[in-house]
């Protein structure tokens, strides 16, 4: 990955970005939020510095979830592509599974897991908590 940059975009390909850096972090985020955006059980996301990150094809379409966010997917095929929060404004949250080499960034622990359903188990032995990382295990 060293000296090119990691690329990504949406299912029909209107949407596409690019990082000069690597993910700051990954994670498995399991909040109710993020389950009613994409529509999934759980959500993996890649955040990424805004300074080096940019979409180098079409721009996405955006929805305020809340007060502090800011979603973004494509208006094309309405894949979900990014996670703002007003609290973190030098970073982006990336759905993993959109960049172009999900496998490359795999997540290093699950949150919220106070909203989890509880049909669905990891046995990825990672750090789990009931909130947020600061907040102790899940």
């Amino acid at each position: 990955m060293a000296g090119r940059p990691i690329e990504g975009g949406c299912f029909c390909g209107a949407v596409r970005y690019a990082s000069d850096a690597p993910p700051t972090n990954a994670m498995i985020c399991h909040c109710r939020s993020c389950q009613r955006a994409v529509g999934a059980p759980a959500v993996p996301w890649v955040t990424f510095r805004t300074a080096g990150f940019r979409f180098t094809a079409g721009e996405p379409q955006r929805f305020r979830s809340s007060a502090p966010v800011l979603r973004g997917f494509c208006g094309a095929c309405g894949t979900p592509l990014t996670y703002e929060h007003a609290e973190r404004p030098a970073e982006i949250d990336i759905t993993t599974a959109t960049l172009d080499e999900p496998k490359a960034f795999p997540p290093k622990y699950h949150a919220q897991l106070v909203d989890a359903v509880d049909w669905l188990k990891f046995g990825d032995g990672l750090p789990a908590y009931r909130e947020w990382r600061n907040s102790g295990p899940g």
